[in-house]
């Protein structure tokens, strides 16, 4: 059966949809602020509070399977479910009395966004099947979410500074309950027309494996790259993804086809997305302590300064969808990589004293139209050629290979960042850190770039 929704519908419902993923990669970022006045108010140890922000990233980036269920199953039930879960673990994170609390809302929170965003965007897929208004559906959608980390910063700031940390947590309720209320009303239960059935062993076994993965990455920030707790886990992720492929390959119905990822379209926007988040989650994380510790902001002040990012993702947002069908899909990507590449350069010679309008805004300018050009193009270019048989594991895919890279960056460029400013001072760390990360954007455009060029939309 096929999402069939009235045309003046489809509009409200991308907004229902478009706000949904807006919370949900805001709770990627919107506790970095807030994380010394959890320690102080909870008891947290230093590296249980790292699992403040872990437990969400090892949910979010592991959970693929919920991807393939919407598609099985139905992709507004799974929606709707993974907004509940959600929302009642925003409730449990938001009235949290003891550190195991809040990690473990933490990661309920991540499973309900791995269930509901993937099966979002693959609900815009099919709710605008023609390719220009496709383009533009995307492009709202991939602007808001990117939108959404950078505002989980200026929120995590402002709420942290006039009220309480675990109002970060409870604005989520309301947004949960209307979109509850109204998608229903919006959007008809669609799913796939050919009947399947799960592929538990491929569920289990690309489960473990990313879970493992983004572990063990996030435990090399804390113990580095030769601790067992690290390199353990990193270990078991290879075995499972080789032992992945294997039962996949022989599979009747598998969790992940491999045709499904020898699409080179496909193929190139996935690797590009890793990247891409790498850069731009890291750069996130590692500005804003830089800002406070360096620059001597305070946690309101920080938050503040990022509201010129979201301007400059607003105006790459504006041009994107427009950019794809004008230029086409290749030299738009490969415009927001360089883009991006150059802002985080910039960035990187931030240095102690520098004054805020003349050095550390024009990098954060540049830096943000890159990755409001960027964003939306790239989920287009992921879910190029899905239909009602896989649109749902099409998201899923792009949403594991977004938070996959975000942990990488955020576990490798900092460790890289702290070992420097061990070795040096705290903004020789940054500045090699956001000039690795602009290499990888840079790399990214020559991937890119090996597109083929023909068409609109290549």
């Amino acid at each position: 059966m096929t999402t069939t929704v009235a045309a003046g519908r489809r509009g409200p419902a991308l907004v229902v949809l478009c706000f949904v993923q807006f919370m949900l990669v805001l709770d990627d970022t919107v506790v970095s602020v807030a994380l010394p006045r959890v320690r102080d108010d909870l008891g947290f140890s230093a590296a249980g509070l790292t699992w403040v922000v872990n437990a969400y990233f090892v949910a979010f980036g592991g959970l693929l399977l919920f991807g393939r269920a919407a598609d099985l199953f139905g992709r507004r039930r799974v929606f709707l479910s993974g907004v509940a879960l959600f929302g009642v673990a925003s409730l449990l994170c938001g009235i949290a009395q003891e550190p195991w609390q809040l990690v473990a809302g933490r990661f309920a929170q991540g499973a309900g966004a791995a269930m509901a965003s993937p099966a979002a965007l693959a609900l815009i897929t099919l709710l605008f099947p023609g390719p220009e208004e496709r383009a533009r559906a995307l492009g709202i959608w991939g602007g808001i979410a990117g939108l959404g980390g950078t505002a989980g910063l200026v929120i995590s700031g402002a709420l942290t500074g006039l009220a309480s940390w675990r109002w970060i947590f409870l604005i989520n309720l309301p947004i949960a309950v209307a979109a509850l209320a109204l998608l229903p009303r919006l959007v008809a239960e669609s799913r796939a027309s050919r009947p399947g059935r799960m592929d538990v062993p491929g569920a289990v076994l690309g489960t473990g494996a990313l879970v493992s993965l983004v572990y063990g990455l996030l435990q090399t920030a804390e113990s580095g790259w030769g601790d067992i707790a690290a390199v353990g886990p990193l270990a078991l992720a290879a075995v499972l993804a080789v032992s992945f492929v294997a039962v996949e390959a022989r599979a009747a119905e598998p969790l992940v086809p491999l045709s499904f990822l020898a699409v080179r379209i496909r193929a190139v926007a996935n690797c590009a997305s890793f990247l891409f988040s790498a850069a731009f989650f890291a750069m996130a994380f590692l500005l804003m302590v830089h800002l406070q510790t360096v620059l001597g902001y305070q946690p309101l002040t920080a938050g503040l300064a990022y509201l010129p990012y979201a301007a400059g993702m607003l105006t790459g947002l504006w041009f994107s969808s427009r950019a794809v069908l004008r230029f086409g899909m290749r030299r738009t990507l490969v415009a927001a990589f360089l883009i991006g590449a150059v802002g985080l350069v910039l960035l990187a010679g931030v240095g102690p004293g520098d004054d805020y309008a003349t050095v550390v805004l024009p990098g954060m300018l540049v830096t943000s139209l890159g990755c409001g050009l960027g964003n939306p193009a790239l989920a287009i270019a992921a879910i190029e050629g899905t239909t009602e048989q896989d649109a749902g594991l099409g998201s899923a895919v792009l949403s594991s290979v977004q938070q996959v890279g975000g942990a990488v960056g955020v576990a490798v460029l900092v460790a890289l960042a702290a070992g420097r400013a061990q070795a040096a001072d705290p903004s020789e760390g940054f500045s090699l850190a956001l000039t690795v990360a602009a290499a990888l954007l840079a790399f990214g455009a020559l991937l890119v770039a090996a597109l083929p060029g023909k068409g609109s939309r290549a």
